[in-house]
């Protein structure tokens, strides 16, 4: 029998191709900037990149324990109660992952079961709904408003049932920028409350919020913090997305639940970069002070195009700023993005593809994770179009 006639079911048959390679792949081959997919292009801090070094010198090169060094889990757990006031302990509600997005493909894997349904708010990221459907549940989805990026609190109602394990929530928000307020998180708290749901709560640009708007984790609400698995980025917030480092915070009885499947899937994270990031850690201005940081290149990114014909609202967190286009051509997102990475040469993200049934409101994502050289360069572009 040869290989091509071996029968098999997928479990992603319909799964199309990453809009994020999609865009990459044409940046590249029409050179042009790349605003589409969320990674820095300036260098990470030379002092954390010492420490990393110096660990790998020091001969931490071997398996780390399953959960994480408990150096790195302690000094998270300083941190998370230090901002909000919530106290997970390093021993037994803290594991080490290997990026966010395995954190969240495990908690996802180790509580959803064959025909649990799955709350998801729409857009989102790329990775929930895959995760979702590979271990048998089903995405129940819930468009939030096209253009002020609320949650339709009774359409959330709605949706849940007698089948909701989980609900996945994602603030600040990708792709749109949004952040959600302590309303907001004290009325899912309140939907939830006396029910057995779940809350998985990425939380990857928790430092990253601007115009002194406060980061609402899950861990700051009683009720939530008791059902949540929250998962963070290390690449995200100390700008070294290829490393894949990031952590899940739990109640001890979800941890456990946790780690039973962590350890079959990757069973520990890279271990001298837990050894850099847990001295790293220890200057909490190293991540305290991102939001400053980004607002700047969101600022000099929204000035250049102030009288250009995109609209926007500014971003109150992420790296990333909604552009809507409506105003410029009737085209299709997908359609618009392409064409302006083809023949304007900047490249950004379509966002209807994170929306429910592929709804098209004219928005485009643009990541402002950039140097001052590179914004400036795109803005130029933009500005004329």
């Amino acid at each position: 029998m040869s290989s091509s006639t071996l029968s098999i079911r997928p479990k992603l048959p319909n799964l199309p191709q990453s809009i994020f390679t999609t865009m990459s792949v044409m940046a590249k081959e029409y050179g042009a900037i790349n605003l589409s997919q969320g990674f820095p292009n300036f260098d990470p801090d030379r002092k954390l990149l010492e420490l990393a070094t110096k660990a790998m010198h020091d001969g931490f090169n071997q398996y780390a324990p399953l959960s994480g060094i408990y150096s790195l889990r302690e000094v998270i757990s300083e941190k998370i109660h230090s901002l909000y006031s919530r106290e997970y302990h390093p021993d037994s509600e803290i594991t080490i992952t290997a990026g966010a997005t395995q954190a969240i493909y495990t908690a996802i894997a180790a509580f959803v079961w064959p025909g649990d349904e799955v709350i998801v708010l729409k857009p989102a990221y790329d990775c929930y709904e895959p995760a979702i459907i590979a271990h048998g549940g089903r995405p129940v989805l819930v468009q939030m408003d096209p253009h002020e990026h609320e949650v339709d609190w009774k359409l959330f109602e709605k949706a849940i049932g007698d089948k909701t394990r989980m609900v996945i929530i994602n603030t600040p928000h990708n792709p749109s920028g949004k952040t959600f307020s302590a309303e907001d998180m004290k009325t899912l708290e309140r939907y939830l409350h006396n029910t057995d749901i779940l809350v998985l709560s990425d939380e990857v640009y928790e430092h990253i919020v601007f115009d002194k708007v406060r980061h609402e984790s899950a861990s700051r609400f009683e009720d939530l913090a008791s059902r949540s698995l929250i998962c963070a980025s290390f690449g995200k917030t100390f700008h070294v997305t290829g490393w894949k480092m990031g952590y899940c915070a739990a109640p001890d009885h979800l941890m456990k639940e946790f780690r039973r499947v962590h350890e079959f899937n990757v069973f520990c994270a890279n271990h001298p970069l837990q050894r850099a990031l847990a001295s790293y850690l220890k200057t909490p201005d190293h991540y305290l002070n991102l939001g400053p940081f980004f607002q700047q290149k969101r600022d000099l990114f929204l000035s250049g195009l102030q009288s250009s014909r995109f609209k926007f609202n500014p971003s109150e967190g992420t790296y990333f700023q909604l552009l809507d286009f409506s105003d410029i051509t009737d085209e299709g997102d997908v359609e618009f993005a392409k064409r302006l990475t083809v023949e304007k040469g900047v490249a950004s993200i379509p966002i209807s593809v994170f929306n429910k049934d592929g709804q098209d409101h004219g928005y485009l994502r643009f990541c402002f994770a950039k140097t001052e050289d590179t914004i400036l360069r795109a803005t130029e572009i933009l500005g004329k179009i």
